[in-house]
């Protein structure tokens, strides 16, 4: 595949550790030393005579200048732009990885609050989460998991949480059934479309409607994302063009009352050779970031581990 382009690193030696190889393939083939770095996606890439294990990490600190050591061109591109950069196709669902946050809040299933009381939660939530100095990831989303509210309901409040979280670098995801969203965010009013368009990251789909659906329900550049629990379902999204996946419950939740939850070592197994960033979700919080990480998630969905109160 010459003359395409691909993210630095290289083959794994026999026996070696992940960071340290990571380390060594960076200093040959760029003249950097990385002093941080952690996992960000690892899956199984199928060409048609090999099978590629992609490990990818999120380099946060290094010391040098890069530079094309091998006698290789060297380009910074925009994370939009990378899927026109002339990647190799293995190299997909990094890019995705990458434009996504480590935490999504979702939001309470219910609220007694009224609409300013929720928008001040919603405000309140985010402010506590936002970034370290020195972080480069995404701006947090926020998943508007309301089955209390109607279509034309869930649009409202979606529009008045846009202007509360606009300079929070946070995007919202619709949540719910796509036979009733998705010709929504399609086709919004003029005056709505301007108010949201730069908010709404995409729609997110419990489990139980994936059998209605054939395609996936809304284009890119909107995400799709559906949520999941087991295997059978994981490969359901993935054949439907899903960009993220929800896995769990990973802990006992007291939404799923009487299930044990999945615990981190079926969590690491069922994630090993997705090319799709996935989750953890079910009795988490951003304490758990570290351990999700290192069993193979993007990052971590909540609702009690985000939302005050």
């Amino acid at each position: 595949m010459a003359g395409s382009w691909e993210f630095p690193g290289g083959k794994l030696n026999e026996g070696e550790e992940r960071l340290h190889g990571l380390r060594r393939e960076l200093r040959e083939e760029l003249g950097i030393e990385v002093d941080n770095a952690r996992p960000l996606i690892r899956y199984l890439h199928r060409y048609p005579d090999l099978d590629v294990d992609l490990d990818v990490w999120r380099v946060t600190q290094w010391r040098g200048q890069p530079r094309g050591l091998e006698g290789q061109a060297i380009d910074w591109q925009r994370p939009e732009d990378l899927l026109n950069a002339g990647l190799l196709p293995a190299d997909g669902p990094v890019v995705t990885a990458i434009q996504l946050p480590p935490l999504v809040v979702v939001v309470p299933p219910t609220a007694d609050q009224g609409t300013s009381a929720f928008l001040d939660a919603l405000e309140l939530t985010l402010e506590r989460l936002k970034q370290p100095r020195g972080r480069t990831d995404a701006g947090a989303l926020v998943c508007l998991r309301r089955p209390d509210l109607g279509t034309e309901a869930l649009l409202e409040l979606a529009t008045g949480a846009a202007c509360r979280i606009h300079e929070m670098g946070a995007r919202l995801l619709f949540h719910g059934d796509p036979a009733a969203l998705a010709p929504r965010l399609l086709a919004l009013p003029i005056a709505l479309k301007r108010r949201l368009e730069d908010a709404v990251a995409g729609l997110h789909v419990p489990a139980r409607y994936l059998a209605s659906l054939s395609d996936r329900p809304v284009p890119r550049p909107l995400l799709f994302g559906v949520s999941c629990h087991d295997s059978q379902e994981l490969n359901s999204a993935l054949a439907l063009g899903a960009d993220y996946v929800f896995l769990g419950p990973v802990n006992p939740t007291a939404s799923h009352p009487g299930e044990s939850g999945l615990g981190w070592q079926a969590f690491a197994t069922l994630v090993a050779e997705l090319p799709v960033p996935v989750y953890a979700i079910g009795g988490l919080g951003p304490e758990d970031l570290e351990t999700a990480w290192a069993a193979g998630a993007q990052g971590i969905a909540a609702i009690r581990g985000l939302w005050p109160g």
